[in-house]
């Protein structure tokens, strides 16, 4: 029974599928009976990285994965069809929400997906050293990156709970002049050596607000590839890596558990997907 305080609600044009809401910013698309169709340009995005890196690997090896975010659960479900045996854990700390997406949108049996109610910060500091291939970061507080999950101390602890070859994902959200993801950024660098950020072109351009998926790594990043896929995509992404990476960080200085900052929502007003 649907109540006004709902936050998932039937798609109005696709049939069986369903929109995960936060005031106005659409969270998550997802169709349980069809896991593989991914609406998000960003999601796209992520699922293309994760493709590129860790999926083409060896077949028989069983992967593991941690989601701090889960929203509507779209990429563990899109995985569980991609890979399944991957091992998933989703670290999510909205109770209500889990509630409601459980009751609309059940995971499918023996998926191989947990779902941990706790905060992206506290349920990756309960993980053991060298568990995960993939740690995708995609969380929002309405429209913000909560500051905790932003700081070269929360980077360090990604790279502790990383395989050797793991990869971070992370989706973040921003507008020029980029001080919150430069600083962002910075943080990353500090303990991942190769690193790669996507945007439509729009974004880096400083037209508007927009997403950015970035992709680090302790060991070398296939950025060729990572470029040639990013350049494909509908909207025309962009990627930049290495020295032209450095370079738009500039001197920007990591945010640090001491002083942690939100990302700020877009200053349109506008609908956001994110």
């Amino acid at each position: 029974m649907s109540g006004v305080n709902d936050r998932v609600e039937a798609d109005r044009e696709v049939r069986g599928a369903f929109l995960v809401r936060t005031g106005k910013t659409q969270q998550s698309w997802v169709d349980p009976d069809d896991p593989l169709r991914l609406e998000f340009e960003y999601v796209q995005r992520i699922a293309e990285i994760l493709r590129v890196t860790i999926l083409g690997r060896d077949r028989d090896a069983r992967l593991r994965v941690v989601h701090l975010g889960g929203g509507g659960m779209t990429l563990p479900r899109w995985l569980c069809a991609v890979r399944p045996g991957t091992a998933q854990v989703v670290c999510e700390p909205d109770g209500e929400l889990l509630a409601e997406v459980r009751r609309k949108l059940p995971l499918p049996p023996r998926s191989g997906i947990k779902v941990r109610e706790v905060d992206g910060r506290s349920g990756l500091a309960a993980m053991p050293p060298d568990y995960a291939d993939a740690v995708i970061v995609d969380a929002f507080d309405g429209l913000h990156v909560p500051g905790a999950l932003a700081t070269t101390e929360f980077f360090a602890d990604v790279s502790r709970v990383l395989r050797s070859g793991g990869v971070l994902i992370m989706n973040l959200a921003d507008e020029s002049p980029f001080g919150w993801s430069r600083a962002c950024l910075a943080g990353v660098a500090e303990h991942f050596r190769h690193a790669l950020a996507t945007a439509e072109t729009s974004v880096w351009k400083g037209r508007r607000y927009g997403n950015f998926v970035l992709v680090a790594a302790r060991s070398t990043l296939p950025v060729d590839a990572l470029d040639a896929v990013s350049r494909q995509a509908l909207f025309g992404y962009r990627a930049l890596a290495g020295a032209s990476l450095k370079r738009w960080i500039g001197g920007a200085a990591p945010f640090t558990d001491v002083a942690p900052r939100d990302s700020h929502g877009p200053t349109s007003g506008h609908t956001w997907y994110g």
